[in-house]
């Protein structure tokens, strides 16, 4: 829940009692330094977090900064906001903290690189923001049914594959511990490959943290 009081914003724990998250937007902590603060929802769309309507329409779309942006991304560890905005997109004497709905990285699409190589595409970068693909480190999440694939060690070492991607790749999971347990294999490309279900830990930690 946010509160806005003079000028500033507040992250509100259960109960209502502000967090220590007040900030302003562009605010200057020491000299010629700034910092921002942004949200990524699970669709893989970046917003100022004070935007007070996120949508297609008001998220960032210019490829260049999005590049620059999602290629700077790291865990933050600035001594700064790290429990609200536990991402930072460092630029200079500007820092950009960043929070978001599930994870920072957030895979798209699926593309077909140069020399033939698969390739997942990030946070609208298009082929400029991509991993290789590979579909033995597929993990679907049991606590919330989410598909998730390794991204950069810097930003978490863990991605969403957006819900429309997923939908698409859902029926390449094979159940051999039958319909009610986790996916143990995965068919691509004429391949079965065995899951090895390896950021399940990654997830499980990172989400407590």
């Amino acid at each position: 829940m946010r509160l806005l009081r003079g000028g500033l914003r507040f992250l509100l724990r259960p109960g209502g009692c502000p967090g220590p998250a007040a900030y302003t937007q562009g605010q200057s902590p020491s000299p010629r330094a700034r910092e921002y603060f942004y949200y990524i929802d699970h669709q893989g769309q970046l917003f100022l977090d004070d935007a007070k309507v996120k949508n297609f329409i008001t998220c960032f779309k210019d490829k260049k900064f999005l590049v620059f942006f999602f290629k700077q991304l790291q865990l933050n560890r600035s001594g700064r906001y790290q429990d609200a905005f536990p991402y930072l997109s460092p630029c200079g004497r500007e820092h950009n903290f960043v929070r978001c709905d599930d994870r920072p990285i957030v895979f798209t699409h699926l593309l077909r690189g140069q020399a033939g190589e698969e390739l997942l595409s990030y946070c609208g970068g298009g082929d400029r923001l991509v991993v290789g693909f590979e579909p033995e480190k597929l993990v679907m999440f049991p606590e919330n049914g989410r598909v998730y694939h390794p991204a950069p060690q810097k930003a978490g070492g863990v991605g969403l594959v957006k819900s429309a991607l997923a939908f698409e790749l859902s029926p390449c999971f094979e159940y051999s511990q039958g319909p009610g347990g986790p996916p143990t294999h995965f068919r691509w490309q004429g391949k079965r490959y065995t899951l090895t279900n390896e950021l399940v830990q990654l997830i499980r930690s990172s989400s407590r943290a």
